[in-house]
């Protein structure tokens, strides 16, 4: 079994949704995908060794190495002539507060449902238009992943940090909760 493109988008919704429970069938609603989809792609990232196979959590070190040295090998974006659709990259929250946008027409993922009229930048799996729309959270952790797959070298920097940032919160999140769970004031 090798990981796909899906797998990736539903780690990043584990990590958006921290300690709150979840379910298979909640996570494919969240993501517009099917109950099967999701068990297999928690399935694939167990076995890709992306999430912890007892408590199927994120595991902070190998999903940071693999978002910001794997992803753009393994899933590269294709990008093709102008479309209505959702920013994403620089054009997106939270790099469009940081970035100065330029005249040119903005990355987008291609969606009937946009507005925004830009050149068309892949995204990681069909669902992300429609999940970054029900999730603000989720939607800035794919734009920084495309940042970083297909970015300049100063976009791509940035989003390093940002996404770097967000994962530290999961290191946190897991000490509290240990800590809550042995009596231990912090």
């Amino acid at each position: 079994m090798s990981i796909k493109s899906l797998d990736i988008v539903i780690v990043l919704k584990l990590v958006v949704l921290g300690d709150r429970l979840w379910s298979f069938s909640s996570l494919a609603n969240d993501l517009c995908i099917s109950p099967s989809g999701s068990h297999k792609g928690i399935n694939r990232a167990v076995e890709s060794r992306l999430l912890n196979p007892i408590t199927r959590k994120p595991r902070k070190r190998a999903l940071e190495e693999f978002l910001i040295h794997g992803v753009k090998y393994v899933f590269p974006p294709k990008r093709g002539g102008l479309v209505r659709g959702i920013p994403t990259s620089y054009a997106a929250p939270p790099l469009n507060s940081e970035i100065i946008q330029s005249t040119e027409h903005p990355p987008v993922w291609p969606y009937e449902h946009g507005n925004v009229r830009g050149y068309e930048f892949s995204p990681l799996h069909q669902c992300v238009p429609m999940a970054a729309e029900r999730d603000p959270k989720l939607y800035e952790l794919l734009a920084l992943l495309d940042a970083i797959r297909g970015g300049r070298a100063r976009e791509s920097s940035i989003a390093i940090i940002k996404i770097r940032e967000r994962l530290s919160l999961i290191t946190a999140r897991q000490v509290t909760n240990a800590n809550m769970r042995l009596g231990i004031e912090t």
